[in-house]
């Protein structure tokens, strides 16, 4: 038996769960660990060489998302973030141990999870998604190749990787000890996780099921050349197909400024935007079905209108109205509601807390700050370009991950 503050749960036999990395452990020695500051020389150093190794290998080419990941580990942005969020004068350490769960929707998520405890000087289990991805066994596969080398010990025994299914109860012993449980899924996901009890001191970081959305400005379109153009496909589709549209972070309805040259920017948007996603998307035939069922449904509670489209690759529907549930009408891989609006603020009448990024393009950043301060949301914590809306960043749903996984121990 172990026992972590009020809670006293047994030791789970291995047999619960599969151990990804590392091949075996002395849960015993891990638990000793003590904190660390943050964005420590070691963690970087060791982050550093996960990226080269990553880079280098031929088979991260054929994952957008290991690359950005990859980039994301190099030293020097690692050294750029750690002048933006740690304070010389200040005295702060890790927590303890994050356990963390990722979801089962964005493959690399569990990475971004995993470098976020490392950097704000914490030890880590990590439970990946229950579902095979590629880019997972990836990265494991060069934690494997540094662990080789022996030179990064101290780091990599930071680190623990585990799989299992819902059937298993090993969120029960990992919640026991962790001194943080980072939660990233649905509401069902985080309010069955909050059924295994945590340490009386621990806490809970959620990071729920969320709707996101984008605003363009179709004077912006208009004045925008070819190359950027193509740019702008691009980045559209980066944020939205690349996840099939399902994660939090992918916008569903866009946002259209009225203006005398609003129809004319929608096609141009709309047709570049349809070759490039042609050019890189294979859409399943049942995909097809599930666009034609969801407007259907859409159909039934609104009033709204199917936008001329050459095939299903692109559904588009056109709001008349701006219902306040709109966020309940989502599809994925490709499946847009759209709505003009007079002025960026219309978009707030249906803001809620379950509303996470607004991508957007043709807006200054000073008209989108006083948008968020003339409106008080309790939701859109993130504001970025399109193209950006799945870009990891250590600021996330509002927290700011160092600070949020690290503690200020007081010496006067």
């Amino acid at each position: 038996m172990r026992k972590s503050a009020d809670v006293v749960i047994p030791m789970l036999p291995n047999s619960n769960f599969t151990l990804l990395y590392p091949a075996q452990i002395d849960w015993k020695k891990f638990l000793e660990y003590r904190p660390d500051i943050p964005f420590s020389d070691k963690v970087i150093e060791f982050l550093n060489i996960l990226s080269g190794a990553l880079l280098k290998d031929r088979s991260s080419r054929l994952y957008p998302d290991v690359i950005t990941f990859a980039f994301f580990c190099r030293k020097a942005n690692l050294q750029k973030l750690m002048s933006e969020y740690v304070r010389k004068d200040e005295l702060r350490l890790g927590r303890g141990l994050l356990f963390h769960i990722a979801p089962s929707n964005v493959p690399i998520n569990f990475g971004y999870s995993l470098v976020a405890g490392l950097l704000s000087g914490n030890t880590n289990i990590v439970r990946v998604s229950s579902k095979q991805f590629p880019q997972v066994d990836l990265i494991i596969k060069h934690l494997y190749e540094i662990l080789k080398s022996e030179l990064y010990d101290e780091v990599a025994s930071r680190i623990v990787l585990v799989r299992y299914d819902r059937t298993s109860d090993a969120s029960t012993y990992f919640s026991s000890i962790a001194n943080v449980r980072v939660i990233w899924g649905g509401d069902t996901t985080i309010a069955t996780i909050r059924q295994s009890a945590l340490p009386a001191r621990s806490f809970d970081v959620c990071f729920a099921d969320r709707y996101s959305i984008a605003a363009i400005n179709p004077t912006a379109i208009m004045s925008a050349t070819d190359v950027e153009m193509k740019r702008l496909a691009e980045a559209l589709y980066n944020d939205t197909y690349l996840f099939d549209q399902n994660a939090c972070s992918a916008p569903h309805t866009i946002f259209w400024l009225s203006a005398d040259c609003l129809e004319v920017a929608k096609e141009r948007f709309w047709n570049i935007f349809h070759d490039y996603v042609s050019s890189k998307y294979q859409l399943q035939a049942v995909m097809s079905v599930d666009k034609l069922t969801a407007f259907y449904r859409q159909a039934i509670c609104m009033n709204v209108k199917m936008q001329d489209i050459p095939d299903n690759l692109v559904f588009r529907t056109e709001l008349s109205e701006l219902p306040k549930n709109i966020e309940e009408f989502r599809c994925a891989c490709g499946y847009f509601s759209e709505k003009t609006i007079g002025t960026i603020d219309e978009i707030a009448s249906i803001v809620t807390v379950k509303y996470q990024t607004l991508g957007y393009y043709g807006f200054k950043k000073e008209e989108l700050v006083d948008f968020v301060r003339r409106n008080r949301f309790l939701g859109l914590d993130r504001i970025v370009p399109i193209g950006e809306t799945t870009n990891f960043a250590l600021t996330w749903d509002g927290y700011n991950l160092i600070d949020t996984f690290s503690r200020l121990p007081s010496v006067l």
